[in-house]
Order: structure tokens, then sequence, then C-alpha cells
């Protein structure tokens, strides 16, 4: 799958501003805490080209929780621990098109909703594109497989 062709539609994801635009909308997001890169198992954000591989939570609640891409639960603020990084509401997953970003895929480099809302905005992931719960949905219903993703550090 190569992002979709004849279309101008891109998620551009800013590093350096922490913020994610399409189509004019900017959302405010959370990238690495441990920087920038391309290693399997770094933790780290990658730079590049992108396109959306997969989707998982059409339908489902606000705050679903999931594990291996698969729904286990619902968000709870009482049983919230901010210090582990939960994917909740849906998941855009990422598979790299460069020679340095191939392993993107492999790597489950997702845009996730998050438990953590209040990190966003500030690079504290652990490799995903963090965003608030609402604003993935919003997203998630506006894009399409095959979306190209571009994610800069300026």
């Amino acid at each position: 799958m190569h992002c979709v062709q004849g279309t101008k539609e891109v998620i551009t994801v800013s590093i350096n501003n922490q913020t994610l635009t399409f189509k004019g909308l900017v959302y405010p997001v959370s990238t690495s805490k441990a920087g920038i890169g391309f290693e399997e198992g770094s933790n780290k954000t990658p730079l590049g080209k992108f396109q959306v591989s997969e989707k998982f939570g059409g339908g489902e609640a606000a705050h679903a929780v999931y594990k291996g891409r698969v729904r286990v639960g619902l968000f709870s603020l009482e049983d919230n621990d901010s210090n582990h990084d939960m994917i909740l509401s849906r998941i855009l997953r990422l598979s790299g098109v460069g020679s340095c970003n191939h392993n993107t895929f492999k790597r489950y480099i997702y845009i996730h909703g998050t438990n953590n809302e209040g990190s966003i905005g500030t690079p504290m992931s652990i490799g995903c594109i963090r965003m608030k719960n609402l604003d993935i949905i919003d997203l998630y219903n506006r894009v399409q497989l095959g979306t190209c993703v571009n994610i800069k550090n300026n």
C-alpha cells in the first residue's frame, strides 16, 4: 500500500511544535520523551514519510482501552496510572515509506488516544504520537487508509 494517490491530504506532525495538522485543523500532540530515532526498541519517534496502514477502534467508546490493537475494556479515572502509557479511543497504525523508517510498522508506531491527556503538548510518549481522546476520534473519522503522514522536526 502506498499513500493515497491524487490527494493533497497529508497529516503533518511537528516534533518541534508538538502539533499534528490535517486539512487546516491543528491538534496538540505528545511525541517521544526519548527523542527522535528509528531503532527498534528505542522508544523514539521516527521522522520522515509514512502512511496510515491500519485503523482500529471505529465505533468504540471514547475511552476504550487497547492492548495489541484489541479492545480490552474501558478507561476509568479511578484506575489511572499516568506513568503507564495506555492506548485509548482510536489507533492509526503507521508504516514507513522510506529507507530509514521502513521498520515503523513492526515497531508498532501509532497515532492514538491516551490516559494522560495532561501531558499533551510536551514530549512524553514512548515513541507513538499521542492525542487527546476526542481529537483522535475526530482525526480517525477524517482520514482513510493510505493517508500520507509526514513527521518532521522543524
